[in-house]
């Protein structure tokens, strides 16, 4: 931008001036206190002075060293300058560690003797230099002021003046704006270039977004019939699956100021801050309003209360806390200020943040469900350069249970796979690469096994296919492999059915399945290894969930002893209770392990030829189960909608590949008519 003439009210032109600043004068002053300090009385610094005796100073005029004598009456000292020929004869160091004029200072007792002395030297030509007085004892006050008082007064100018400039930060980045907000502003949501169209799935939770983006640009509608608009709402859902995404889209859709923080930025070491923190930003918004505050991992301020503070409890987490509800539903008033916040804990967090009023709705982010994968897989498959051998619908069956911020990591391996493969596109293998890179870990080519190793993880791998082949509420298999990757020796890859409810027959099924890995060590090898140890992880933790908290024991049927309670350090149960989980938890495990080895020793053959050909080939799929075992007996619900899916797919590009073939010979008919008319 070109600096203009402004025009003033006399009509003379007026040329735009630098900002007054008075940090300059503090600079000023200061320099100058400093070269005053550095110049005032006495010699240069750049001279090395040095201190002698009367007779070292006699001898030294003797020899013919002195150039110049200087006598200070006032203080009874002396200056004798040396010259230059002799002054390594004297300091024993040259002129460029001593500079152009050192001198030795001498104390006399009387200026007579001294002049006397000096006469004696000039008479004998061993002095010929100049000799004169000076009398600084008028200036002994202010030099004394000057080496002890203006260090003092430099050190406390330097310190206000780097606390001016550390007060007047931007963005509360200084020691007086610690109580400030550190809440980044958008004036315009545009500003994010995110909106809904950028939020693939989540339909239900976009649906009930969108509503709070309709309050904010037409709240007459919804208060002309009575309603109020709500004052919050609470984004709860697992890691990665677009909380955070969502809110940002509110941003770009609204068009109204949006304040964007995180919960831990309440959180400070000093007391009181945080609580200053919340009322600080709560005023900003009030002023900016209509706007939506979102506050990013609501869980680090907003965790419940202890009833036992002593005990463990942070007063300054819970003060700031306090200070959030007074401002969200407090004695004000909070028109036009929605707020917005986010957290996968929301089991955690305080009752009264959770009431209505507060937070009036809890709008759930899940893990997205088949359809959904899709609508994600489309979003971050736009930038890659992908082949046609790339099937959406089969990366979306092959990721249940992935995140959209796994989706996200799994298009993004696939493209680094692929370069380095030197490919100039992204192939299926390399997503399928990128699957097993992120589910199991990096695969080790290098690991040296022997061959009794490796045939003792086929054997241990071949037994959780087999169990799971013919356990009806098992996951369908989907591929077992031999190659070590990350932590694991072997892995078994399921297609996961997306059930809303488990039951108790579906879960001692996926127990058997857990526990058919030792089971085939057992009864095949005859002795058993570490290799089972995730597994039986895995299957102890799912029998304690079943007996303690879903009430799935014969002994302990229809009771729940999950507690919430964050600083409980006493079991909801007695001794004898958990004696009882315990044994339960036993013949639990031990029942599913001997059902394991019966299907085991029912199919050894085909569990023989299967782990056989994981020898061989190291990873096999689920079809060629089907060739040893025969088609599965059982067909869960997910290979029902799959099946579903396909036939759908099929029908439906039956029906686009007919409309097709009818328009192209409508085109066909328009083209002949005008031939056949002109015959």
């Amino acid at each position: 931008m070109d600096n203009k003439k402004i025009p003033n009210n006399s009509g003379d032109p007026k040329m735009n001036m630098p900002r007054f600043n008075m940090n300059w004068i503090y600079a000023i002053a200061i320099v100058a206190l400093a070269l005053l300090y550095l110049s005032s009385g006495g010699p240069s610094n750049s001279s090395v002075a040095k201190q002698a005796t009367y007779s070292e100073f006699k001898a030294m005029v003797n020899r013919g060293y002195a150039s110049k004598i200087i006598v200070n009456k006032g203080q009874g000292t002396l200056r004798m300058y040396v010259k230059p020929e002799h002054i390594r004869d004297v300091f024993h160091q040259g002129t460029q560690q001593t500079g152009n004029e050192p001198y030795i200072e001498v104390e006399f007792g009387s200026v007579d003797q001294v002049e006397s002395f000096i006469e004696e030297a000039k008479t004998a030509k061993t002095f010929t230099g100049q000799y004169s007085y000076e009398n600084r004892r008028d200036n002994e006050m202010f030099n004394m002021l000057l080496y002890n008082v203006l260090p003092f007064v430099f050190i406390i100018g330097l310190m206000m003046f780097f606390m001016r400039r550390m007060g007047g930060g931007v963005g509360g980045n200084s020691v007086f704006s610690v109580g400030k907000s550190k809440a980044k502003m958008y004036e315009k949501g545009g500003e994010l270039g995110i909106t809904f169209k950028d939020v693939a799935g989540q339909a239900g939770a976009k649906q009930e977004i969108q509503e709070i983006v309709e309050f904010l640009k037409n709240p007459q509608k919804y208060t002309d019939l009575g309603g109020k608009i709500p004052k919050g709402a609470l984004l709860v859902g697992p890691p990665g699956t677009g909380k955070t995404l969502l809110a940002k889209a509110v941003a770009g859709e609204a068009g109204v100021p949006f304040f964007s923080m995180s919960g831990s930025d309440f959180v400070e070491m000093f007391v009181g801050v945080g609580a200053s923190r919340v009322r600080d930003l709560f005023q900003q918004a009030k002023a900016k309003s209509p706007c939506i505050i979102f506050i990013d991992e609501i869980d680090a301020v907003g965790r419940a209360r202890s009833r036992n503070p002593a005990m463990g409890g942070n007063d300054e987490r819970e003060n700031t806390l306090n200070a959030l509800l007074t401002e969200m539903d407090g004695f004000g008033t909070n028109s036009g200020v929605i707020i917005l916040a986010a957290t996968n804990r929301a089991d955690m967090l305080d009752s009264a943040l959770l009431r209505a009023g507060r937070f009036d709705r809890q709008i759930h982010v899940d893990l997205p469900d088949l359809n959904e994968r899709k609508e994600v897989f489309m979003v971050h498959l736009k930038p890659l350069k992908i082949d046609e051998t790339v099937d959406i619908d089969f990366l979306a069956r092959q990721t249940p249970g992935f995140s959209g911020a796994d989706i996200a990591n799994v298009c993004n391996e696939a493209a680094l796979i692929a370069a380095r493969h030197n490919s100039k596109k992204v192939g299926k293998q390399d997503f399928l690469d990128a699957v097993d890179r992120i589910i199991g870990g990096l695969e080790k080519k290098t690991k040296v096994m022997t061959e009794k190793e490796k045939r003792s993880i086929a054997i241990h791998e071949a037994g959780h296919a087999t169990i799971s082949w013919f356990t009806e509420f098992a996951d369908p298999l989907v591929k077992v492999s031999i190659v070590p990757r990350g932590q694991a020796l072997g892995a078994a890859w399921y297609l996961p059915e997306e059930r809303v409810l488990q039951t108790k027959d579906a879960m001692l099924d996926e127990m058997c399945s857990l526990l058919g890995g030792r089971a085939a060590e057992e009864l095949f090898i005859g002795t058993i290894s570490t290799g089972a140890m995730n597994d039986l992880e895995r299957t102890t933790k799912q029998a304690y969930g079943m007996i303690a908290y879903a009430g799935m024991s014969e002994k302990l049927p229809n009771i729940c002893y999950y507690s919430n309670q964050e600083y409980q350090f006493q079991r909801p149960y007695s001794e004898t209770t958990a004696k009882i989980m315990d044994d339960e938890v036993l013949r639990m495990i031990n029942e599913q392990y001997e059902r394991a080895k019966r299907i085991l020793t029912e199919h050894k053959e085909g569990h023989a030829q299967l782990a056989q050909l994981l020898v061989d080939r190291e990873v096999i799929f689920a079809e060629d189960v089907e060739k040893i075992f025969g088609k599965r007996p059982w067909t869960s619900r997910a290979e029902e909608l799959l099946e579903a899916q396909m036939k759908a797919d099929a029908e439906r590009m039956a029906e686009e590949r007919a409309k097709e073939l009818e328009a192209k010979t409508e085109k066909e008919v328009e083209k002949e008519a005008p031939s056949e008319s002109s015959e």
